[in-house]
């Protein structure tokens, strides 16, 4: 029979096993916390990047919206304790390429880039945007035309020429083919009745200076750029409009659940109103990803998600 140990020296022995065990924890950012799963269940580790890669759809102009997005950046940072870099593709699907392909950590989708990129990608959203408009998580998709237009509803625009903005946006794409569609006028393919500006600015110029006859918009963009002058309020009006579950946060499921919950976390705490206010929120609350099953649904019966 083997001779037992010491009492004493057992202890040390067990001691120092603990904490061998314990040490690749210790130099992880957020300590041994960081092991744990943000609901407290057991302990869950993922990835921790060195520097948070945030991506952003350009809804409007890249360079508009990165400037837009720089007191976040700095916000998200501090709060972080770690760097940040923002991207912003020339179009929706980069943002999508971007985060299926890895190169990015955290994405701010549309509702119907962020079903698109779900396909591709395994992420998961976290926060949305309480809207200032409606005081919830919801915003509107208008259908615009020129203000002197005989145009008095959805289904007169049969026959004229309409603009979307990206082919994959929720509320310059989607949402207003479920209006027209619903009017019904289909046909969307077609180059000589619908064409794509790009982008919600791109869209209200095109409707304002009467390029087209009518467009999809969001529509607390389009009063943006109205309350700013950029464009003539009074040289467009609303013929439709709907409500639209609002852009997801995304974060992409294989980082630390404990990053994933600080980052919720910095979304929920901003109560800085300068800062809302650049980024188009009332106050921030956690979404699910069956808060978008419409947008799924209805994308892939007009083809738009496949």
């Amino acid at each position: 029979m083997a001779p037992r140990l010491p009492r004493l020296l057992l202890a040390a022995f067990l001691a120092a096993l603990l904490a061998a065990l314990a040490l690749p924890l210790v130099g992880r950012p957020g300590g041994l916390a960081a092991a744990a799963s943000p609901a407290g269940g057991p302990a869950a580790q993922g990835d921790w990047p060195r520097t948070l890669r945030v991506g952003l759809i350009p809804n409007q102009a890249p360079d508009r919206i990165r400037a837009q997005y720089q007191p976040f950046q700095q916000y998200l940072s501090q709060k972080l304790n770690m760097p940040v870099e923002l991207f912003v593709a020339t179009d929706y699907a980069g943002v999508v390429e971007a985060m299926a392909n890895d190169r990015l950590d955290v994405a701010y989708f549309g509702g119907l880039t962020y079903a698109q990129a779900e396909r591709r990608a395994n992420i998961v959203p976290i926060v949305t945007e309480v809207d200032r408009e409606t005081d919830t998580t919801k915003y509107y998709s208008a259908i615009i035309v020129p203000a002197d237009s005989p145009v008095q509803a959805t289904a007169d625009l049969a026959g004229r020429r309409f603009a979307f903005g990206d082919i994959s946006s929720t509320s310059g794409s989607l949402y207003p083919r479920i209006m027209l569609d619903r009017a019904g006028i289909g046909d969307f393919t077609n180059p000589q009745r619908f064409i794509y500006t790009g982008g919600h600015d791109a869209t209200l110029l095109a409707v304002a200076n009467q390029t087209v006859d009518g467009g999809g918009i969001e529509r607390r963009i389009m009063n943006r750029l109205l309350d700013s002058g950029q464009v003539d309020r009074n040289s467009v009006r609303i013929v439709e409009q709907t409500l639209v579950e609002g852009y997801p946060w995304c974060v992409r499921a294989a980082l630390d659940p404990a990053l994933v919950q600080q980052i919720t976390n910095a979304f929920l705490e901003i109560t800085d109103p300068d800062l809302l206010s650049l980024m188009r929120a009332e106050r921030y609350a956690r979404v699910a990803p069956s808060d978008y099953d419409e947008i799924r649904r209805e994308a892939t019966r007009l083809g738009l998600l496949r």
